[in-house]
This record gives C-alpha cells, sequence and structure tokens, in this order.
C-alpha cells in the first residue's frame, strides 16, 4: 500500500492450464433474441500456463506464456523482469505458490537486492491486481475463443497482451479496505498471530 520512494510496484501470477479448446461442431449463427450457442463436445489440443506482471501505477502487463509452470520457469520470468526495469526498485507482490516461497526463489531474491517480495494473505490471492487482469483476459478473450493447437493458444494470449497494453490504465478500488469485511479478518488475524 505504500511502497518505497522511487519503487516499481508489480503484481505478479500464474494463469495455470489454459486449455486450447476446439468444438467437434462449428458454434451456430446468431438468431435475434437467442445468446451464441456451441457443442459442448470439445477436443483438447494441450495447455499453456501465463506468467503476467500488472504495472500498478500503469496497468500494463508483460506477460511469458510457457508450457509448464516449474520454479525454473518462475525465475526466468524474474530475470525477465529485472532486465526490462535495470536499476529500478521492484516490489512484487504475489501469492504464496511454492513456486513463489521455495529455497530457489529466496536465493534468487538474494541475488537481487532492489526487488523485494511481498505475498498477499493466504486465501486471499484476490487482493493481486493481476488477478484482475486474468478475468478480463478469461471474459473477454479466452471464453470467446476456439483454438486448434497450443501454438495458436500461445500466439493469441500472447496477441491479447499486446492488445490490451495499448488502452490498459491502473485499477482503483472502488471500496477502502475498511469497507471489506475480508481484509478487516485477515488483517486481524494477522495481527493476533504476529504475521503483521
Amino acid at each position: 500500500m505504500t511502497p518505497p520512494e522511487n519503487a516499481l510496484v508489480l503484481c505478479v501470477d500464474e494463469k495455470t492450464g489454459i486449455q486450447a479448446l476446439d468444438r467437434t461442431q462449428p458454434m451456430l449463427p446468431l438468431k435475434a433474441g437467442k445468446p451464441r450457442t456451441w457443442s459442448n463436445e470439445y477436443v483438447r489440443h494441450g495447455t499453456r500456463a501465463l506468467l503476467a506482471s500488472l504495472d500498478i501505477s500503469t496497468g500494463e502487463v508483460v506477460a511469458q506464456v510457457t508450457r509448464d509452470r516449474k520454479s525454473s520457469t518462475f525465475l526466468r520470468f524474474l530475470d525477465e523482469l529485472t532486465s526490462r526495469y535495470q536499476e529500478q526498485r521492484l516490489c512484487v507482490v504475489m501469492d504464496n505458490l511454492n513456486t513463489h516461497t521455495n529455497k530457489a526463489a529466496m536465493e534468487w531474491l538474494e541475488r537481487h537486492p532492489l526487488v523485494s517480495f511481498h505475498y498477499t494473505p493466504t486465501h486471499a490471492s484476490w487482493v493481486n491486481l493481476v488477478e484482475c487482469f486474468f478475468s478480463i483476459l478469461t471474459r473477454t478473450g479466452l471464453q470467446q475463443q476456439v483454438h486448434k493447437s497450443g501454438r495458436a493458444l500461445e500466439k493469441f494470449l500472447k496477441s491479447f497482451v499486446e492488445t490490451y497494453n495499448q488502452t490498459c490504465g491502473p485499477f482503483t478500488w472502488t471500496k477502502g479496505p475498511e469497507k471489506l469485511s475480508k481484509i478487516i479478518k485477515l488483517t486481524q488475524i494477522a495481527q493476533q498471530t504476529g504475521i503483521a
């Protein structure tokens, strides 16, 4: 909430298991008063994972499409971020996923003194603003698409991020933490357990 002066806050997470789905039959044409329809049967052409970073000051997304969500893949993405924002103090907000908290991640952090990790409370990854981007991607992109291969899905994801960045802007919370009972409860629990 109050990053160090001249620090860039990046919200980072993975959207895993994005399926390249192709319908077994073509979509039916639109009719007046009837939504688009398609067959419930599909052919699965593999999956991809999207690692994404959202700059909270601009809303810009930096993303990488991968075939897995291994620790080494996550660390390569962090390397990409530190190269992109050279000599910049980075506050990286993320959840408590094992690839974010394991020994390899802590060793990487030690080698990068300009980077600090800030974890969302357990079961509260929704406070990470990159989840808003994932929601937009799902609702306006993935739910509307058919992909005949993993490569086609990968191309779509990269294109979506590029197009999104052309009109992106920062997200603004419409309710303060005092109005959100979940945040109040999590804050109280963290204070009682000595985490905060």
